[in-house]
Parts: C-alpha cells; structure tokens; sequence
C-alpha cells in the first residue's frame, strides 16, 4: 500500500479531469469562497460580495480624482453539509489486481465517482435555489431554444434581470440538458452562432452577454395545486410582496411555484405559499413584487404548471461556501491528508488515508453551504 497520498495525486488529479467534465454549470458561475480552512456544519462563515462600479467625468486636474475606494460587502451564510465518500482497499484485493487490469485505474475511477457524488450534491443545493428567483419567462413544458436562429428566450429573461437592475456584466444562464440539447442542434449554424465553436467543440457560446452553461440538476419543479384562487379586494401597488387571498378557490400555492394575475403579463415567483387557498390566507413574492399594480377587486391567480427551472442570474446574487470538514483539536486516526483542488469548478475536496488492519481507507469529503443573496438578480427560463 502506498505511505502517503502524495504518490496517489496523479491519479486523483486524472480523476478530476473526469469530474470536471461533468454538468456542474451552476458551481463555477455563482458567486464562491472555497479555502482550505476547516468548518463544522452550522457554523457562520462570510462570503464577500463586491458592490457596482460607479463612473464619473473626466476632469483635467493637477491631481488624479482622490476617489476609488469601495467597501466591500458580505453575506453571512451557514455550512449547513459536510459530506464523504469512503473508498477502502485490503491487501488481497490490491494482491489480486496485480495480474489484471491494475489497482490504479480502479482507484482513479473510484475518485471520480466519489468527486462525481460531491460536485453533484454541491451543483443540486444550488439548483434548488430556484425558488427564491424574482419572476420568470416561457411556456411551461416547452423547451427554449426550440427555433432555429431565435434566441429571444435567452433576451427575454435576461430583460427580466435587467429590468430588476442588475449589473450588465458577469450575467449566467445555466440551462437543463433538454435545453441543452436544442441549442446545439438548433442554433449551432455557424451563420446563427457566429462561430462554429458549438459544432466544432460542443461548446454553449456566450448569448445576449451571459455565458450558457448546462447543468445535470436543473429542477423540474412540482407545481401547486391551487385553482380559481383570487386576491382579496384591497388592490396593491407595484413593487408589493405580500398579497392576500381572498376566501375562493382550493388547492395549494407552495413556495416556488410561478403564479400570474388576470391582466398582468409577469410570471411572479412565490417565495412562501398558502397550503390551503379556500380559507384565504397570504403569500408573498419574491422581490422586487409586483411589477403591475393589481386593482381593489378580486383578481384571479393561475398557478404556471411544472416546468423545468432553468436559472439566470448574476454571479454576485448566489453565494457558495465551501471548506475542508471540522477535525478535533488534537487530529484524528489519518496517516495523510491533502487538499486537492478542481482547477475547472474551484472545488476543493480533501482526500485522507486511514490505514487499517491489513486494509486501508481513503476518503473524500467536503463541506459546504449556499445562499441566493439577491433575488431581484435572479430568474427562471422555464422549459
């Protein structure tokens, strides 16, 4: 068996380049802070979130403008995840292995699964953030991208960002796999692209200005059931959150399900619902509300059917925070440890060796934690 991980590294690192060919659009567009430092779940960390640039006039002096200073803002955030994946040898095993295909193809395959399993749960927490996106665009059910040399679904819902004022650069668009698939095969033409880089390279070019990513965890959401559900008669103005129901209507309206109101051509996102709409009840929308004011008489909520959550988003509105898991003060049984980093995703996984009796132990782990810091700079494409 070998002494220490350092003789196992050129394995782990061929591992990494499975891994980071994997759908995890999602991980290196968000907003991250991935050390080594260690972190037990529960525990606040920060993450730093850089504010907008302002410009101003050019104005010939003596000296340059005494100006330039930013205070640079965070997020508080909880690793609320640390995770691992074992992969355990014995001697017999790696004896036997000898004369067939060898030990260290095995095992590099064996990293990749277990780095697979990690980024994936990673890339999951932060699908799952759909919820807390501002409004959305498309037709539930219909994939974008579906037209040849029509990218108005990506124009559309980036519209949706830039109406919320979010900043024009560092925009992402991470999309499911069936979304993926239309754009290679519809818009690949080099006289729509631009370039040929998507048919040469399978690569999803930059659109509108934000990069196109796929992701393997976009979510299929499972819509609400509520039917002929109203407002009350109060009426609201634009930019409102908390909207009142009126007495009508049955079924759910559950956190994350897109809703529009009769003469309002905006999809709402509901950040937390009413799970019985016949009693009346609240429920409030992401921000920034209501775009449309809603007149003082019932107006009528449809609730969008399940659709993919293809999600649109400025880097700085999700946040990530990753670090090594916790160890007692005094260690623990590993004879090594390394920290091994995914230059790709940014991810950095800690690898330990634990021997054992007549067998040995290697573990990948990671801890984690996500937040959508700001959800006026993010939306839905549904599909």
């Amino acid at each position: 068996m070998a002494n220490t991980i350092t003789n196992l590294i050129p394995d782990i690192y061929a591992a990494l380049d499975v891994v980071s060919r994997e759908l995890v659009g999602l991980i290196p567009a968000v907003s991250s802070d991935m050390t080594f430092e260690r972190a037990a779940v529960g525990q606040t960390v920060r993450s730093p979130v850089a504010p907008a640039s302002t410009a101003s006039d050019i104005t010939p002096a003596v000296t340059p403008p005494n100006d330039g200073d930013q205070t640079i803002g965070n997020v508080d955030m909880s690793i609320t995840k640390a995770r691992r994946v074992p992969v355990r040898w014995n001697g017999e095993q790696s004896l036997g292995l000898n004369s067939g295909p060898g030990r260290a193809n095995i095992m590099r395959d064996q990293f990749a699964q277990a780095m697979r399993a990690l980024a994936n749960e990673v890339e999951a927490d932060l699908a799952a953030l759909h919820i807390y996106a501002s409004r959305a665009y498309g037709t539930a059910g219909t994939t974008p991208f579906a037209t040849a040399g029509d990218f108005t679904d990506g124009s559309n819902v980036l519209k949706i960002l830039k109406d919320n004022g979010a900043p024009g650069a560092d925009n992402h668009l991470v999309i499911d796999t069936a979304a993926g698939a239309s754009f290679l095969g519809k818009q690949a033409r080099v006289d729509y692209a631009g370039s040929d880089t998507i048919q040469r390279q399978g690569i999803l070019l930059p659109l509108h200005g934000m990069d196109i990513r796929e992701s393997g965890q976009i979510v299929t959401s499972t819509a609400g059931t509520g039917a002929s559900a109203t407002t009350d008669n109060a009426g609201y103005a634009v930019g409102d959150t908390v909207i009142t129901l009126a007495a009508a209507g049955t079924g759910t309206i559950v956190a994350g399900d897109v809703i529009t109101f009769a003469g309002d051509s905006n999809k709402y996102v509901v950040l937390s619902g009413d799970t019985n709409v016949t009693d009346g009840g609240t429920i409030t929308l992401a921000a920034p509300g209501l775009r449309k004011a809603i007149a003082a008489s019932a107006t009528n909520i449809t609730v969008i059917a399940a659709a993919a959550r293809n999600m649109a988003f400025n880097r700085s509105a999700i946040a990530l925070a990753t670090r090594a898991p916790a160890l007692p003060v005094e260690g623990d049984s590993a004879d090594d440890r390394q920290i091994v980093q995914d230059p790709r995703s940014g991810l950095a996984f800690e690898v330990s060796m634990y021997k054992q009796y007549r067998q040995v132990q290697y573990e990948v782990a990671l801890a984690w934690g996500v937040k959508a810091v700001k959800p006026e700079h993010i939306a839905l494409l549904l599909g």
